[in-house]
């Protein structure tokens, strides 16, 4: 049995995980809560208290200080507290001193995301091998437990991976991982988690087809697909931090990954690229003032975790598994649905910092019984899935699982087709007022947002 959790990080999946933590510590123990903003800590506690999930109330919830690119001052707080687990939901420039703290130390490592340098983007693949990699040999020597990428995406859809080897084919052609948010905030624009990391990663496109890596143009190539329950959403492919380990670990021909995107996102992101908002790299202004344009449009945007009162709608992530079973073709899309208006009744958040922040509690709770606990460094669809899915369905995210008739109106096509025929269908196109830019969106949504206005007037009267 390990006990005792510390969670680095204040942000939109750390309030999601402190308040998972609180609802378990009956298993994980006391829990610390630390950030560079100890207040930004409180507060998360704050919530916990107001909702009442601190399960065990002998057990410690309280917060701390931290710079975690500090890796002495790190060791120091993992020794003071006594934290036999830490999971990092700080920024993942931050990875690698958390990592290298809980080596010194003995504890559990887990994270949500790949590492980033912040003068980098969208490395060579496969990324892990660039950084986190390279502690396998030492972890396993010292026998130190390290997760990596624990979230959603990467973390539940790598154990999806894994259920479809051990419970669905013989043989795997193609995986195609889905993730969609059909909610609404109400905001202008904004980005559902932090704005930084959430734009680095669509600088590049690389994928994983024919058992290569292939390399795209942003938003170059584009499905449309009915997903259980949201609906037709509009999907383009990209790249993604879990592509980089199954590449390694799922025998599969391709592996690829699509994310949602409307209209109106992709204006403003291709508008910002363009002028170049997005640079990671500092620019020198007339005043002599250095400053990095992606960190100017962070502070300008809304924190993400401001979005989740008035947060509407549903997600849906989950992978879509082709293959061979007992020698006949299987199609298996395995995914899971939430809701963020649920979301922030339960924990006083929007559903895409709780898809994030639950899994790397379950994860923690099977690493506590000692049910995952591997003495080594692993992805996570190097684990057993059953029991880790098992725990995800009771603690708050469920998995459901559709077969589908191979080639039928319900199947998808991930193919990737030449270049010119997938431009030639990726147009995003809007329609913008200067006077105003509310409106600066595509007319179909304008159409059902202005059906939804109405509905919801004629039911006040």
């Amino acid at each position: 049995m390990k006990k005792n959790v510390l969670i680095i990080g204040a942000g939109g999946v750390a309030h999601v995980a402190a308040h998972k933590a609180a609802m378990n510590n009956d298993v994980l123990g006391d829990i610390c809560i630390a950030s560079r903003t100890q207040s930004k800590c409180n507060e998360i506690i704050e919530s916990i208290k107001r909702k009442k999930h601190i399960k065990d109330k002998s057990r410690k919830l309280y917060s701390r200080q931290i710079n975690a690119l500090d890796i002495p001052a790190t060791i120091k707080l993992i020794k003071q507290t006594k934290s036999e687990i830490v999971i990092n939901l700080g920024q993942a420039f931050v990875n690698m001193s958390v990592l290298e703290a809980c080596l010194k130390t003995g504890a559990v490592y887990m994270d949500t995301a790949i590492h980033e340098e912040p003068d980098k983007v969208c490395e060579t693949p496969p990324w892990y091998a660039n950084y986190e990699w390279k502690r396998k040999g030492r972890c396993k020597a010292k026998g130190l437990t390290a997760i990596l990428g624990v979230g959603f995406d990467p973390g539940v859809v790598n154990a999806y991976c894994a259920l479809a080897v051990k419970r669905y084919f013989d043989r795997i052609d193609t995986i195609d991982i889905m993730d969609v948010n059909a909610g609404s905030h109400g905001r202008y624009f904004a980005t559902n988690f932090d704005p930084e990391i959430n734009f680095r990663e669509f600088v590049k496109v690389w994928t994983w087809i024919n058992r290569k890596w292939k390399q795209y143009p942003t938003h170059s190539v584009k499905r449309n697909y009915d997903f259980p329950v949201v609906g037709k959403c509009p999907i383009y492919l990209n790249g993604h931090d879990e592509l980089h380990s199954l590449s390694k670990n799922i025998d599969a021909n391709s592996i690829r990954f699509w994310m949602g995107f409307g209209n109106h996102y992709i204006n403003i992101f291709t508008v910002l690229r363009t002028l170049g908002f997005l640079s990671h790299l500092p620019v020198k202004l007339a005043t002599g003032q250095n400053v990095v344009p992606l960190k100017v449009v962070k502070a300008l945007l809304p924190d993400p975790k401001t979005l989740a009162p008035g947060y509407t709608g549903k997600t849906c992530i989950g992978n879509f598994c082709k293959g061979w079973k007992n020698g006949k073709k299987r199609e298996v899309l395995i995914y899971q649905v939430s809701d963020h208006h649920k979301c922030y009744q339960e924990v006083e958040s929007q559903g895409i910092s709780y898809t994030a922040g639950v899994p790397p509690v379950a994860a923690a709770m099977l690493v506590a019984t000692g049910i995952w606990d591997p003495k080594k460094m692993v992805n996570v669809e190097e684990l057993d899935p059953e029991p880790f899915i098992a725990i995800l369905d009771k603690i708050g995210l469920p998995t459901d699982i559709k077969e589908i008739k191979p080639g039928s109106k319900a199947s998808f096509n991930g193919t990737v087709r030449d270049l010119k025929t997938e431009l030639a269908e990726s147009t995003a196109t809007v329609t913008v007022s200067a006077a105003n830019p509310i409106i600066a969106i595509d007319a179909k949504f304008q159409a059902k947002a202005l059906a939804k206005l109405a509905a919801r007037l004629r039911s006040e009267k």
